[in-house]
C-alpha cells in the first residue's frame, strides 16, 4: 500500500472542518465502472460537493487520503457520517450495471477478478492501518462495517456495496475482518485462512475422542481407521486432521445417516456424488478410501505430484491449487467459484468440526495435568506459534517452537509460559498442541 495524502481543500467537507471522534470504518465501493481515483477526486475537489470520503483505493495499491482521518466526511447518508471514516474502492471498467446494485461482465471476467482482489488486499492494509492509529478491534461489532451493512444497522444509505461485487468472488465483510486482524498481528490477510497442505494439527487422540463423543456407538473399525488420516495426509503433504473433519461432515460423524455413502463402499467423503441420488464410488479398503479423499484434496490445495499412485478417479476432473485453503472448499465461498461442494459455508464448517475436536483434546489434556510447574512439554509439530500473552487475542511474536522440548513456567487458561520468555512474560503456546513428560 502506497498511501497518499491528498486533501481535497475546496470540498465542502474539508472547508466545514467539522470533526469526529473515530468509532469505526466503513468501506465502500465507488458505484461505477471507473478503475482510476482521480476522477473522483476532481468531482469531489468542489465547494458545492457536499459528498466527499477520507481514502480511496486503487488496484495498483495506490490510498489517496482525501480528508484528516478525523474530519466529518460525507459517505453513507446517515448516523455513521458522524462516527466512522469511509474509504471507497475504485471499481473495474470491465462491468457494466443493469440494476440497482447488479452488474455484468464486459470482459472474459480476468481483469475484473483482479481488480476486485487487488483493491480488497490493499483496503485490508488500510484498515489495519487505521484500526491500530485509533485503537480499534476490528472484530469487535459495530467497527468494521460495509455500507450495506450500515444500512441494515439504519445508519446509512440503502446501498449495496461493497458485497455486491465481493460476493463472486467468495469474499466476505466477516473474512474482511478477519484479515485486518492477521494484518495487524504482523501477518497478511492469507494467514487469516486455514491452509490444507501442511502438518496435521490435531491427534489421532484428539480425533477419537471427538468422535466416541458425537457417535457413541461408532464401530471400533472406524476408531481403528483414523491414524490413516495423519499417515495418508502426511505422505502427500496434506492436513489429515482436515481430511478427517470433512468426513466426519460428510457422514455425520460415521453415522451415516441421510449420507449418500455407507460404510461398507469406504467412501467417507462423497467421492462420486455429483448429483442428488448417487450412491459415490467404492473403494475396497479404508485405507484406499482415505488416500483417495486426500489426493482428491491435494488436487484442490495443490499443483503439485502426488506421491503415491492415484487412486482418485476424479482426480482429473479438478483445477488444480483453485482451493489453497478450507475456506475455499465451497464453491460460493471460492474467488473462482470452484470447489468441493455447493453447500453454503462448506469449509466453515469443516474447520468448526476440527476446532471441535481439538477442544475436546484440550479438555481432556486439562483434566490430567497437574497445576504444578515449572515442567517440561513435548512439541511434535514445526509450526506451534509463540504468542506474547495467554490465548489467540494475543499477537503472535512470528515466531514458531519448531519440534523439540520446552520447559513451562507458568499456565493460564490452557496456555503454558516458556522458560526463554519468562522474564517479560511475552511467550506463550497452547498446551492443546503439546504432550507433558
Amino acid at each position: 500500500m502506497n498511501l497518499k495524502q491528498n486533501y481535497l481543500t475546496e470540498s465542502g467537507c474539508y472547508k466545514a472542518g467539522r470533526t469526529i471522534s473515530v468509532k469505526g470504518l466503513m468501506i465502500h465501493s465507488v458505484g461505477c465502472p471507473q478503475p482510476k481515483a482521480d476522477v473522483f477526486m476532481k468531482n469531489w475537489n468542489r465547494a458545492d460537493a457536499n459528498a466527499c470520503v477520507h481514502a480511496i483505493v486503487e488496484p495498483d495499491g495506490d490510498v489517496y487520503q482525501l480528508l484528516p482521518w478525523d474530519f466529518r466526511g460525507w459517505h453513507c447518508g446517515g448516523g455513521a457520517n458522524n462516527t466512522h471514516i469511509g474509504v471507497e474502492m475504485t471499481e473495474p471498467s470491465t462491468i457494466k450495471y443493469v440494476g440497482g446494485a447488479s452488474w455484468a461482465e464486459t470482459g472474459d471476467g480476468e481483469n475484473t477478478k483482479a481488480h476486485v482482489l487487488a483493491t480488497y488486499r490493499y483496503a485490508v492494509e488500510l484498515f489495519a492501518h487505521l484500526c491500530g492509529q485509533f485503537g480499534l478491534d476490528p472484530m469487535a461489532d459495530g467497527v468494521v462495517i460495509s455500507h450495506s451493512e450500515g444500512c441494515k444497522r439504519g445508519i446509512a444509505s440503502n446501498h449495496g456495496d461493497v458485497e455486491h461485487l465481493w460476493s463472486k468472488f467468495g469474499l466476505t465483510m466477516q473474512q474482511f475482518r478477519k484479515d485486518i486482524r492477521a494484518a495487524m498481528e504482523g501477518g497478511t490477510a492469507e494467514d487469516s485462512l486455514t491452509a490444507i497442505m501442511g502438518k496435521a494439527a490435531a491427534t489421532a487422540d484428539q480425533m477419537k475422542a471427538y468422535l466416541k463423543k458425537k457417535n457413541p456407538s461408532v464401530p471400533q473399525p472406524v476408531l481403528d481407521m483414523i491414524p490413516l488420516y495423519l499417515s495418508e495426509g502426511e505422505a502427500e503433504g496434506v492436513r489429515g486432521d482436515i481430511a478427517f473433519a470433512q468426513s466426519c461432515l460428510e457422514t455425520g460423524n460415521f453415522i451415516f445417516s441421510g449420507s449418500a455413502v455407507t460404510l461398507p463402499q469406504n467412501n467417507f467423503c462423497g467421492l462420486g456424488v455429483t448429483q442428488r441420488g448417487k450412491t459415490g464410488l467404492s473403494f475396497e479398503s479404508p485405507q484406499f478410501g482415505i488416500r483417495a479423499q486426500i489426493q482428491h484434496l491435494k488436487a484442490y490445495a495443490s499443483a503439485d505430484a502426488l506421491i503415491n499412485e492415484r487412486i482418485d478417479p476424479r482426480f482429473r476432473y479438478v483445477k488444480r491449487g483453485c482451493a489453497p485453503y478450507v475456506e475455499w472448499l465451497g464453491q460460493k465461498e471460492n474467488p473462482q467459484g470452484k470447489g468441493w461442494a455447493a453447500g453454503e459455508k462448506y469449509g466453515e464448517k469443516i474447520l468448526a468440526i476440527l476446532k471441535a475436536a481439538m477442544d475436546e483434546g484440550k479438555v481432556q489434556f486439562m483434566e490430567s495435568l497437574t497445576l504444578s510447574a515449572p515442567y517440561m512439554v513435548r512439541v511434535s509439530i514445526p509450526d506451534l506459534n509463540i504468542r506474547r500473552g495467554p490465548g489467540t487475542d494475543f499477537p503472535k511474536t512470528g515466531k514458531f517452537t519448531g519440534v523439540g522440548i520446552f520447559t513451562i513456567v507458568e499456565e493460564k487458561d490452557g496456555w503454558g509460559l516458556l522458560k526463554a520468555y519468562a522474564e517479560k512474560r511475552d511467550g506463550w503456546i497452547s498446551l492443546a498442541f503439546t504432550t507433558r513428560i
